[in-house]
């Protein structure tokens, strides 16, 4: 039997597909539902899983702010047309003359998270036509072995995203440098951490006009003005 099929008993099942995909307004009630659910948590585990597997399918590419809003829009608006389906409203008997509303089942909520994930590819795969990415590959340092980094240039806007890398002490955070020639390293309110997978993503601001090379160092967490530790990975340009 399937979590889809458990969860046909608990009403708040509907929120899971908002819930993974950032829809959800009342997030932090949820949040707290799901941990004296346990048909709800295997819900969002499974819907979940089919989220993470969207980054890996295609190339990261930024959509247009206005584009994500009206695509999390209809995510919502999806997710109350499936509450208002499992409403009392909904169960009662029909009056004389009415029909009854025809009831959502919850293979609706994958249903929403499914049209949002091929929305998602759409989005980026009609970006990636109309756009040209470039990655530069960064070099990591010993230290850190296991580490990845890449910059990913698109149309004057850059993006660090790395994974494998270590969280920062608690105090300390990572910055980004633009380096111009090896004596000229200028600071950036770029300031980033790690998920405890290790995977993180930052944009990096400024025009990257006669930059040679983009750094991170761990800073003490505000940032600093000057690096005062070695770089843990450097993109050349």
């Amino acid at each position: 039997m399937s979590s889809r099929e458990e969860n046909r008993g608990c009403e708040r099942s509907v929120d899971a597909a908002p819930y993974v995909l950032g829809a959800l307004a009342d997030a932090e009630g949820y949040r707290q539902h799901l941990g004296e659910c346990a048909s709800c948590r295997a819900e969002v585990a499974e819907l979940q899983q089919v989220v993470d597997t969207l980054p890996a399918s295609v190339p990261a590419i930024r959509a247009p702010e206005a584009l994500r809003e009206r695509v999390l829009a209809t995510v919502r608006s999806e997710a109350e047309l499936l509450k208002a389906a499992h409403s009392p409203a909904a169960d009662a008997p029909p009056r004389a003359g009415r029909r009854r509303p025809l009831r959502v089942s919850l293979l609706g909520a994958g249903l929403a998270i499914a049209a949002a994930a091929a929305a998602a590819v759409a989005i980026t795969v009609g970006l990636r036509s109309s756009t040209q990415v470039h990655v530069r590959t960064a070099q990591i340092a010993a230290n850190i072995p296991g580490a990845h980094a890449s910059l990913r240039l698109r149309s004057g806007h850059a993006e660090l995203v790395v994974s494998g890398m270590p969280q920062p002490p608690l105090g300390d955070i990572y910055e980004v440098w633009l380096a111009r020639s090896p004596s000229t390293v200028q600071p950036t309110d770029a300031l980033f951490g790690v998920t405890n997978t290790g995977s993180g993503s930052v944009n990096v601001p400024g025009d990257l006009h006669g930059v040679q090379q983009v750094m991170v160092t761990r800073e003490p967490r505000g940032g600093s003005s000057h690096p005062t530790s070695p770089p843990l990975l450097r993109v050349t340009l």
